[in-house]
C-alpha cells in the first residue's frame, strides 16, 4: 500500500505534509531490505487418495502476505562505545553475530 503525498500551500510559507498515522511505516529490516511479500493461500477440500478419499480438490485461492520476521533490538557497537537501536530480521541477527556488529552495520549504511 502506498501512501498519497498531498502538498498544502500556504503563500509565503514553505510546502506543508501531513503526518502519517502508525500504520504507514514501512516494515522492512534495515541490514536485509528484507519486505512483505505477497502470496496465496491454497483452501482445498476431500480427503486425500493415501487416506482413503477420493483426493482433494481446490476449491479457492486466496492472497495473503508473508512478512519477515522483524524485532527491534539494541546492539552493542564497541568501535563507537554505545548503543544502535535497529529494526532488523532474525536471519540479520545471526548475520551481525558473525560478522561483528560495526561491520555489518556499516556496510549496511545504517551508521
Amino acid at each position: 500500500m502506498t501512501a498519497r503525498k498531498i502538498r498544502l500551500t500556504v503563500p509565503g510559507c514553505a510546502p506543508i505534509v501531513p503526518a502519517l498515522s502508525k500504520n504507514h511505516f514501512m516494515k522492512a529490516c534495515e541490514i536485509t531490505q528484507a519486505r512483505p511479500t505477497k502470496g496465496s493461500k491454497i483452501h482445498r477440500r476431500g480427503l486425500a487418495k493415501k487416506k482413503g478419499g477420493i483426493g482433494q480438490h481446490v476449491t479457492k485461492s486466496v492472497t495473503r502476505t508473508f512478512e519477515p520476521n522483524l524485532k527491534k533490538k539494541r546492539i552493542w557497537v564497541s568501535e563507537l562505545k554505545k548503543f544502535v537501536t535497529v529494526k532488523l530480521t532474525m536471519r540479520a541477527l545471526k548475520t551481525v553475530t558473525k560478522n561483528g556488529a560495526y561491520a555489518t552495520l556499516k556496510s549496511a549504511g545504517v551508521i
